[in-house]
């Protein structure tokens, strides 16, 4: 008898949890359903967006299709994240815009990091880019996080970059290391050799302070150019270390 009682006691709760995880289930579904439905309207909504399709399972959305600028595909994603109730967002959106070859992306992206930040920090901030199949790898140091990502908004916003791959360091917050950028800065640009450089807003000369480790880079006219700019970074007072990396212009 114990025994019946047992297994009729044991079916009960199975019945009981089965019908607790249907309910469950049928809730999670309805839900999605909902998401989906925001999501839809979201992409709706944007004329850039007319390609990009939505999924949605347990409250995370997967969005598919295509798009003609990277920035599109990381706006994409930007505005899912807000609608109510979305956990997550899956991007495997395509771009399929315009396509540049690498060496001429790589050159049009090094112009415009070039001039990037002119009048504030173009001084203390060195990166470049370099492209593979429309890749674009960004390396480098800037001196704070908005000048990284002011570099950042100018690639991702280039017809031609597929993806973007961020090695660019941000150096770290040191009244000291700001006062030997200075006091570098000051040295090197008003020195009487070197102070043709300064009429450049872009400062050709770039000055990257890292735990007071000086390190110079861009490109010179002559030999001469950079020897002189070693010797005054070496001249900076609270610099442990200089690294000259400028470059010397090829002679056409």
């Amino acid at each position: 008898m114990r025994k019946i009682v047992r297994i009729v006691s044991l079916s009960i709760l199975l019945g009981i949890a089965g019908c607790a995880l249907a309910t469950q289930n049928t809730s999670a579904s309805r839900n999605d359903a909902a998401i989906r439905a925001t999501v839809t309207r979201t992409l709706a909504s944007k004329q850039e967006f007319q390609k990009v399709q939505a999924s949605v399972e347990d409250g995370i959305v997967t969005l598919t299709g295509s798009v003609d600028l990277y920035q599109q595909k990381l706006d994409t994603a930007k505005n899912v994240r807000k609608a109510q109730d979305v956990q997550g967002v899956r991007n495997l959106i395509a771009v399929r815009g315009k396509d540049v070859p690498d060496a001429a992306l790589t050159g049009q992206l090094d112009r415009k990091l070039y001039y990037d930040r002119m009048g504030y920090d173009i001084a203390f901030n060195f990166v470049t880019a370099s492209a593979e199949n429309g890749v674009v790898t960004l390396n480098g140091e800037a001196r704070t996080e908005f000048d990284r990502d002011s570099a950042l908004a100018l690639v991702d916003a280039t017809p031609g970059v597929k993806d973007v791959v961020n090695n660019v360091k941000v150096a770290p917050a040191s009244m000291s290391d700001d006062q030997i950028r200075v006091s570098a800065m000051r040295a090197i640009y008003r020195d009487p050799v070197l102070s043709r450089y300064a009429i450049d807003p872009a400062r050709p000369i770039r000055i990257v302070v890292d735990h007071g480790t000086l390190s110079l880079y861009g490109t010179v006219t002559d030999t001469m150019d950079k020897d002189i700019a070693g010797m005054r970074a070496a001249q900076v007072f609270g610099a442990f270390a200089v690294k000259n990396n400028l470059e010397v212009a090829k002679k056409s």
